[in-house]
């Protein structure tokens, strides 16, 4: 005969759903801390509790010091007894011992404690396993019971759990009434402390793909592939479908014998109607059958890099308000199925646009081509404007011109956007490389601004697109675009043009390593001539950016290096003007000994004089002139430019 204890166990397990390792783990945890609470054991001392799931019979053992005089006996032990449950125990050691008659001596305040603690512990767990089971059914439909309604919200019974679902997903025109039952689609499941947090919905599109996987066996086996579904809830919906199997029509396997496959969904929807179209790779053909049921005369489109895809579509005359829908549903629904933007106008509008710029390129071949064409459809737009009855025989000659004239204007936004195209790929070749491959996540700017740029994917199409087209980019910022973006262009600045202009002025310079030799720099003083052994503009002028800021001097220009005059082997004078007479000196007589490098007893005044005239100097080469210019440095208290200019 079963005691109670296993009874019980087993009611809990089989009403919770729990496993039976789960709430016996919650069992031990309570009886652990139940001897905590009544012994006010310390946390440090460890405490073990077992449970014999055939009698019931809980056992605790505690960590005890042994030894050889028992002081506490809720922390001590005394060796005998010790060595029963470890043979090989010493003094000071700590083992393990059993709590005998512990359960009966437990207080109010201990049971109580226990029973608080095996009831949280068995919600946790539940808690978990809801999650657990219904996350894996997310994406789903699911069968539930309508429990309350309100303005916001519908709360609905999934068994085990609730869920709501919220007035954007519920489809429009559909009454719910307390205690019916229907299906939802599981939306999202959320962990909170209340359990788990779960969302349902009617009028998501994925509801529509996933009644279509029930009902149609040929889509749940994959031989027929759902490419897209454009959906507004309660009124209509188009789906496009593509046949992965030769010989499956993928159309008529969705709509099923006399209709009976989408008939069931469409009551599951109350009366929502629904467009199955074969989806196409060729752009033409498949936004014609979008636009179903409507007939299409043509589908001119137009890949615009800037404006985006835009799809011209030209109806009959009385097929216009069928392509356009109520309130523009139908075309609507077809550009959010195709993704392409469309534009739908009628013949006689065509017709007329043409005829009124037939004078101009790229219409006016047409005057020459096709003039008696030209002819015959101006008497029967005259004839239409008198109201008088048009011939179908008349209405293809119209849509002869509006063919004629539309495929005239594509050709012409093609060579537009070759050149558009070729354009960009020009501007696109003088940016960084390397801007390409820097998310725009990488960009120091708030995160709000960060979401609004993320179509465009990296940092280099946000600097493309300051070059070319920055109304996208105002676009796609909003409200906030006149103060965002001045903080857009810093960003880029600060992470792609800086490390661009590093790396060029690195190059610029021409470091080399330390391991090389460097080209020897000697400035003459008696004829301010740089002797070099290949020494570049690029490194003198770098050389003396170095120096400290010195008093204010005039540029003055010396010969190039190299420039002698090899037929009296002397270097030409420097020109001197009347305001240099302080420093004038004459360069002509190579044998003054106040500037002869070459001199022993030059004094230490001079040398010291021709120092500080050096540190005044920066070395500039002209590629105009072929000569090198003693650039000079102006006192650092001047509110000017610390360098003279040319």
């Amino acid at each position: 005969m079963k005691n109670e204890f296993e009874l019980a166990f087993k009611e809990i397990t089989e009403f919770r759903a729990l496993p039976q390792d789960t709430v016996l783990e919650a069992l031990k945890t309570a009886l652990v801390s139940a001897y905590r609470r009544d012994t006010n054991a310390s946390a440090a001392q460890q405490v073990e509790a077992m449970v014999d799931t055939a009698t019931g019979r809980p056992k605790i053992f505690v960590e005890k010091e042994v030894v050889d005089e028992v002081e506490n006996p809720d922390t001590e032990v005394h060796i005998e007894k010790a060595r029963f449950y470890d043979p090989e125990c010493q003094l000071g050691d700590t083992v393990m011992v059993q709590i005998e008659g512990t359960m009966k001596k437990f207080g109010r305040i201990a049971a109580q404690t226990a029973k608080q603690v095996i009831l949280q512990k068995i919600r946790e767990a539940e808690r978990a396993a809801l999650y657990d089971e219904f996350i894996e059914k997310e994406g789903d439909i699911v069968n539930g019971t309508i429990q309350s309604v309100n303005n916001n919200m519908v709360t609905v019974s999934l068994g085990r759990a609730e869920a709501i679902m919220p007035k954007a997903h519920q489809i429009k025109g559909e009454r719910y009434r307390p205690h019916d039952k229907l299906r939802v689609y599981l939306l999202e499941v959320k962990k909170s402390n209340r359990g788990p947090q779960i969302v349902v919905s009617r009028s998501h599109r994925n509801m529509l793909r996933r009644l279509l996987e029930f009902e149609v066996p040929e889509i749940y086996n994959g031989q027929i592939e759902i490419k897209n579904i454009a959906r507004e809830a309660g009124y209509r919906s188009k789906v496009a479908v593509v046949a992965l199997q030769e010989g499956i029509d993928p159309v008529g396997a969705c709509v099923g014998m006399r209709g009976i496959r989408i008939q069931n969904i469409v009551k599951e929807l109350q009366d929502e109607k629904i467009d199955v179209i074969e989806w196409n790779p060729q752009q033409e053909s498949f936004i014609e059958k979008s636009l179903s049921p409507a007939r299409v005369t043509g589908v001119y489109l137009d890949d615009d890099p800037d404006a985006g895809r835009t799809a011209i579509v030209v109806v009959p005359d009385d097929q216009l308000s069928l392509a356009i829908g109520r309130e523009g549903q139908n075309a609507r629904l077809a550009a959010k199925l195709t993704g392409w933007r469309i534009d739908i106008k009628s013949v006689t509008e065509s017709v007329t646009e043409a005829l009124h710029n037939i004078d101009r390129p790229p219409l006016d071949d047409l005057l020459l081509e096709h003039a008696d064409l030209l002819a015959e459809v101006s008497l029967i737009v005259e004839k239409q404007q008198a109201g008088r009855a048009v011939m179908p025989e008349e209405f293809r000659l119209l849509a002869q011109l509006a063919d004629l004239s539309e495929r005239r204007l594509q050709q012409a936004r093609d060579k537009a956007r070759q050149a558009r195209v070729e354009e960009i790929n020009a501007v696109k070749l003088t940016l960084p490389a390397h801007a390409f491959d820097i998310p725009v996540t990488d960009l120091n700017l708030q995160d709000h601004i960060i979401e609004c740029l993320q179509p465009l994917e990296n940092v280099g199409e946000i600097m493309l697109r300051f070059l070319i087209d920055e109304n996208r980019l105002r676009r796609l910022l909003g409200k906030d675009a006149e103060s965002a973006l001045p903080l857009v262009q810093e960003a880029l600045d600060e992470l792609v043009y800086a490390d661009t202009l590093l790396e060029g002025s690195t190059a610029e310079t021409g470091e080399t390593s330390a391991d090389e030799p460097q080209a020897e720099m000697v400035v003459d003083e008696a004829e301010n001539v740089v002797k070099s052994d290949s020494v570049m503009p690029e490194q003198m002028e770098q050389a003396a950016s170095e120096e400290e800021t010195t008093e204010d001097d005039d540029a003055l220009p010396i010969a190039f290096p190299g420039e002698q005059d090899e037929s009296q082997g002397k270097k030409p004078a420097r020109k001197v003007g009347a305001s240099d007479a302080d420093e004038a000196v004459s360069f002509a007589d190579d044998d003054d000994d106040d500037f002869d490098e070459d001199d022993d007893d030059i004094s230490d005044d001079k040398k010291r004089d021709r120092k500080e005239r050096e540190k005044r100097r920066q070395l500039v080469f002209d590629e105009d002139t072929g000569q090198v210019y003693a650039k000079r440095r102006r006192k650092g208290s001047r509110k000017r430019d610390m360098w003279d200019d040319l």
